[in-house]
């Protein structure tokens, strides 16, 4: 299965991961891992993740306060945010 980053998903995965590592040498790659991991369980069963608006669903990384929000597709997966949990909710649709 093919999975497809929108442009602002990577923005905010990219900007998450260099934060984390100004905190603390290492946690921005701890960060990417934890992104990988959840790409991969929505890659693996997108379907039993919980869907939270119309056909979106999300995959809660571990041990980060943020959500990957995808679109699964019969061939692919579209991630669409990368959303952190403190953020106004559903602003991820804009």
């Amino acid at each position: 299965m093919q999975v497809v980053f929108r442009p602002e998903a990577e923005q905010e995965i990219f900007e998450a991961q260099d934060w984390y590592e100004s905190c603390s040498l290492g946690l921005g790659y701890e960060f990417a891992r934890a992104v990988e991991v959840a790409v991969e369980l929505a890659i693996r069963m997108p379907l039993a993740h919980p869907q939270i608006e119309g056909e979106y669903r999300h995959v809660i990384l571990r041990r980060f306060p943020y959500s990957i929000i995808f679109l699964p597709f019969v061939s692919e997966i579209l991630i669409v945010s990368c959303f952190h949990h403190k953020r106004k909710p559903l602003t991820w649709l804009k």
